[in-house]
């Protein structure tokens, strides 16, 4: 039997005023998710504070410094946990495409009482170095050597992973096998692909684990107010707000994004 092009579906096509009408009914729904995003904002603020007695250390372009030191005279720190492990060879890419609008929103946190920062457990070296390739400004610490990741979960050891201890985004998961990995198309998938653009394998990749923490400083005290992970960070990934008001969405197959300088100059 001949091979024939089956032709792909065919978007609905409507006259302006069928499209207004299903417009208007989608509207009503936008409203009532932002409102309900209006109310969750107010829960969040309204979340009970823990204050941190630990002293924490930080490798920074002007220096050690303590958590303390992170807020750079504001009353708000908020911390993104970066994915940039000792062994990486370079940033998560996923952490670097949400990372390239960081610096656009410092600039107006900063004037709104509430600095911006990264943290990553790399050397600080590293990150410097990873930073001018990016061409980003915003504040990177190293939390290398300290028990910050640690603190906020998003590092984990090899124990954990292989025991089936790593609690991640307020829950369990299952242990961590090395060998249900390799048995999985000889360890390929998106996980793997990623991993290896940070020259590590899936393990070491995560590792380290992506968030963000919110911190406030009264009367020179800090308070742990708040931690998001996985897809809570989503809000905070200027890409995809943009794809999700494309006609396609987020349309993916698998990792299609890349660090800003990898993808083809055409």
């Amino acid at each position: 039997m001949n091979a024939r092009t089956i032709p792909k579906p065919v978007h609905p096509v409507a006259s302006r005023e069928e499209w207004l009408a299903a417009r208007l009914e989608l509207l009503e729904a936008e409203k009532e998710l932002t409102r309900r995003s209006d109310e969750l904002a107010r829960r969040r603020q309204e979340l009970p504070w823990v204050r941190i007695d630990k002293e924490y250390r930080f490798d920074t372009d002007e220096g050690s410094a303590s958590l303390a030191d992170l807020f750079r005279g504001r009353s708000q720190l908020l911390v993104y946990h970066f994915m940039f492990g000792p062994d990486y060879t370079a940033g998560c890419p996923s952490c670097s495409s949400m990372a390239d609008g960081f610096d656009g929103v410092a600039v107006h946190l900063a004037n709104h009482d509430v600095t911006l920062s990264v943290v990553s457990r790399a050397p600080l070296a590293k990150l410097q170095a990873y930073k001018r390739r990016m061409g980003w400004t915003f504040p990177w610490a190293s939390s290398h050597g300290g028990e910050f990741n640690f603190d906020f979960n998003v590092r984990f050891t090899e124990e954990q992973q292989r025991e089936g201890l790593v609690e991640y985004n307020y829950r369990r998961e299952a242990a961590w096998q090395l060998n249900t990995l390799a048995r999985k198309a000889g360890g390929e998938g998106p996980v793997a692909e990623i991993a290896a653009m940070t020259g590590t394998d899936v393990p070491t990749y995560t590792r380290e684990r992506p968030g963000m923490s919110a911190f406030a400083l009264e009367d020179g005290v800090i308070y742990h107010t708040y931690s998001t992970y996985a897809r809570g960070l989503d809000g905070l990934w200027g890409m995809y707000q943009w794809l999700d008001r494309a006609p396609k969405g987020r349309n993916e197959t698998g990792v299609w994004w890349r660090r800003h300088d990898e993808y083809d100059s055409e």
